[in-house]
């Protein structure tokens, strides 16, 4: 079972193209200054099967690909590995960010890890890192992250094709949801302002 936080099942703020992005549920690297200190908690997310999150995807009309986010997805490797060789077979891409670095991630030596890698088109690599909060490049937040491109599915030219850009979605009871790269603290308090202290996740 995949332990997950949020699903958006088209967003054209987390990669190249329409995504599929699911946000697994668990992480522990807590970096500072993270803005998705909800996905921490391990075991609290709704839980999917491999299965049915690929049938979720192939329903999902005109995705490019999907898109892994966490929490730490790597927390979850074996499972989201057999989920991206599943989507990756509809040549759809794989898009991941992790607060691990490449380097860190080979240096598990572990085989879920390994195919995990093995699936993944785009990895976007490294934690958040506060001091280094820099917005200039696409997805990213702080100027340590890194585009490493496993496949020839992408390459370095995406990155001139995109900037930074969020979403705002208002379910009908009125939670309000931002997702995609910004200055959330800014944002979160304009947001605050102007729908009257509305808790913007």
């Amino acid at each position: 079972m995949i332990d997950v936080y949020k699903i958006i099942s088209n967003t054209v703020v987390e990669g190249p193209g329409n995504r599929f992005c699911i946000w697994t549920q668990g992480c522990n690297k807590h970096c500072s200054g993270c803005w998705a200190k909800d996905t921490w908690a391990f075991g609290i997310g709704t839980k999917y099967n491999v299965e049915d999150l690929y049938s979720k995807i192939l329903n999902e009309k005109d995705i490019e690909g999907i898109t892994f986010l966490g929490g730490e997805p790597f927390e979850q490797a074996e499972e989201l590995a057999k989920l991206s060789l599943m989507v990756k077979n509809q040549n759809l891409s794989v898009v991941c960010f992790t607060g691990y670095t490449l380097e860190e991630l080979k240096e598990k030596n572990d085989n879920s890890v390994n195919s995990f890698l093995e699936n993944i088109d785009l990895l976007i690599d490294g934690g958040f890192e506060k001091d280094n909060f820099d917005l200039s490049r696409p997805w990213v937040g702080s100027s340590n992250q890194r585009y490493i491109f496993l496949t020839d599915f992408y390459n370095e030219s995406i990155l001139d094709d995109y900037t930074n850009r969020i979403e705002v979605r208002i379910s009908p009871d009125g939670k309000t949801e931002i997702n995609g790269m910004g200055d959330f603290e800014q944002i979160n308090k304009n947001f605050c302002l102007q729908l009257g202290n509305n808790k913007v996740k």
